[in-house]
């Protein structure tokens, strides 16, 4: 299966590595870097390697696993590794891993030589359906989320759900909090069919994985820079983000899981969109009941709101000053660029922690 986002093709399974074994072959690198962290290492690398077939000289690039890595720093570490090894402008670069691989592994290529190709080999479930998928790739500033990157196009996309196997529950759930959210923003009938998953077993997954991807390539494809549709991918991520920056630099608290951080602001954003946008009450309390049952509640309190609100400022959306919220009008009916005062984002706030 071949799914076109922008220009980077998509390839689930089945041929995949064909497909990039012929890539190999008629692109011909001067050299291919693999970058891993300790996680995919252990877990994904040795099957990914005897998938692949070429000539070629590969080196493994390996950096530390977990948000906190995801910086300059690591940036930094990476492209001297790159010098040292001889990569040039013909060199490629393959990110075997979950989101933050291939956020910051895409990065790392659109900026070596001022650009070498990558691809993306997503090894978790929101590295699949939506880290990997449309070209954003970055790095954190402090615990600021992705502050720092650019918007460049993978060679191609090579997705293989195996490599679920090696994931822990809980990263699974994570990566499930970004399938809701596309059927948050396309469709109440996407919802409710991953909503009603009873067992996440790859079998269950395989039609979900593979519509979530058509759904964000369908967006990107269709507004790849985010000057408007794209802007809905960021649904529940406003709040989310800021109280996952928050928690990752707090002593106090457990540092959360994107899905996680993503799960009650999605919470958070449809409260506000009942209240601002007219979404029901009934689909708000559906949409609450379904995450609740799905996702811990997080160790949010109310002495943590001013902190979380301080960090909104530095939302990717905003502009002229302005905090700019995806919200929802009804199931796949989205209103952009939406101005929230912060009394109302202390109510969604109150919201997520009484329910």
């Amino acid at each position: 299966m071949i799914v076109l986002a922008s220009q980077a093709p998509i390839f689930y399974t089945g041929n995949g590595y064909t497909k990039l074994s012929n890539y190999l072959s008629s692109s011909k690198p001067s050299l291919i870097f693999v970058l891993v962290d300790t996680n995919t290492h252990n877990n994904c690398l040795n099957t990914f390697l005897q998938q692949l077939e070429t000539d070629v000289t590969i080196e493994i690039i390996e950096m530390d696993a977990g948000e906190e890595h995801k910086n300059i720093e690591t940036c930094s570490g990476i492209w001297e590794t790159l010098s040292e090894l001889g990569a040039d402008r013909k060199s490629l670069m393959i990110n075997l891993g979950g989101g933050v691989i291939t956020d910051l592994g895409g990065f790392v290529a659109s900026t070596f030589k001022r650009g070498i190709a990558y691809i993306n080999v997503p090894t978790s479930l929101l590295a699949m359906v939506d880290a990997s998928v449309g070209g954003k790739c970055g790095v954190d500033l402090g615990n600021l989320k992705n502050q720092i990157g650019v918007i460049n196009q993978s060679e191609m996309v090579l997705i293989d759900p195996n490599y679920l196997i090696t994931l822990p529950a809980n990263e699974m759930r994570s990566g499930l909090a970004e399938i809701l959210k596309h059927g948050l923003i396309a469709s109440e009938e996407y919802w409710e069919k991953a909503t009603n998953l009873e067992a996440l077993a790859l079998e269950d997954l395989d039609s979900l994985i593979m519509e979530s991807i058509e759904i964000k390539s369908r967006i990107v494809k269709e507004d790849p820079t985010e000057k408007n549709i794209r802007k809905t991918l960021n649904y529940g991520h406003t709040l989310g983000h800021a109280i996952e920056s928050y928690f990752l630099t707090n002593p106090n608290k457990t540092t959360l899981l994107h899905g996680e951080a993503i799960a009650a602001g999605m919470i958070m954003a449809t409260y506000l969109s009942h209240k601002i946008c007219g979404f029901s009450e009934n689909n708000l309390k559906k949409v609450t009941k379904k995450i609740n049952g799905l996702f811990p509640k997080i160790n949010l309190v109310e002495e943590d709101y001013e902190k979380v609100l301080d960090l909104l400022k530095f939302d990717k959306k905003n502009s002229h000053g302005n905090i700019n919220f995806v919200l929802l009008k009804d199931f796949g009916e989205a209103e952009l660029d939406v101005i929230v005062p912060n009394n109302q984002l202390k109510q969604a706030m109150d919201y997520y922690l009484k329910n």
